[in-house]
């Protein structure tokens, strides 16, 4: 398979997830390239997703590991052998990797679920809101920028509107509800959308209101995307510095365990729609 200058973060992942595998049967690298007839280095290259991997060498590797998780292994095979170019490969020259990455991980995803406490799920909001969002990054962004992390995002959202879409779960809190990103009348059609949105079979908006008191994960976005298993779930940040990926094992159960708990402050759809309403209707 050719080498990659700018390997995707689902080939990285797959690279990742068979460098466990090998390590877990104690067995070098240089071991692994012999079973495979290769050297040392085209094993670090597909581990560090610089060069693809055919879905038989993948079972072959799994084989040599001593890996019985028929479920994993078809997983890990599936993501191997994508010639077609995802819709977020347009803006590689103008918007960074990790934003790539994280419209590539959104469209793999089997489920979706988020919590937000002082802004609004990227999926969920509207192209007035959005904009006013990105009107206040700091540095400035100019307005070529704006637009196209704007009509990135709104192409993010497809994802939710495709055929047979992902089930999509988002927990906001009522400080989210009240933020005034373009003023009164933006933020009332945002409101509006929202409840649009939860009519929407497979979306489930739940709010925590203010009466709700204290709660875990320090009040930063969230953004759990759950895989064809469990070991291929990945959990994304949004920290000042960018976004962040995590996916080891105690890191995805430390997340599942914050949005559980969050789920469990958060009040049920129709009293979250109602609370929404309320909000919508005193602007």
């Amino acid at each position: 398979m050719p080498s990659s200058t700018t390997p995707t973060a689902r080939r990285q992942r797959l690279g990742a997830e068979l460098r466990k595998l090998r390590e877990r049967a104690g067995i070098t690298a240089t071991e692994a390239a012999r079973l495979l007839g290769g050297n040392q280095a085209r094993i670090s290259n597909i581990e560090a997703g610089r060069y693809g991997v055919s879905a038989e060498r993948v079972r072959t590797l799994s084989c040599h590991y001593d890996c019985s998780d028929a479920e994993l292994i078809n997983a890990l095979a599936g993501m191997t052998g994508e010639r077609k170019r995802g819709w977020w490969e347009e803006y590689r020259e103008v918007l960074s990797t990790s934003l790539l990455d994280l419209a590539e991980l959104e469209h793999h995803g089997t489920a979706l679920r988020t919590s937000h406490t002082a802004g609004l799920p990227g999926l969920l909001q509207t192209t007035d809101h959005a904009r006013e969002v990105f009107r206040q990054v700091v540095p400035t962004l100019p307005p070529p920028e704006v637009e196209h992390r704007l009509s990135f995002r709104i192409k993010r959202q497809h994802v939710i509107f495709r055929e047979n879409p992902a089930p999509y779960r988002a927990i906001i809190h009522e400080a989210a509800l009240c933020m005034r990103f373009g003023g009164p009348a933006v933020t009332k059609g945002q409101l509006t959308h929202l409840l649009t949105m939860s009519e929407r079979e497979h979306i489930t908006i739940r709010v925590i209101p203010f009466k709700a008191g204290g709660y875990p994960g320090s009040g930063q976005p969230i953004y759990y995307v759950r895989g064809p298993v469990p070991q291929l779930d990945t959990v994304q940040l949004d920290q000042a510095h960018g976004i962040v990926f995590l996916d080891s094992e105690a890191q995805l159960h430390k997340y599942r365990q914050i949005l559980d708990r969050l789920e469990t402050l958060a009040l049920d759809v129709p009293e979250s729609r109602d609370l929404i309403h309320t909000i919508a209707q005193s602007l």
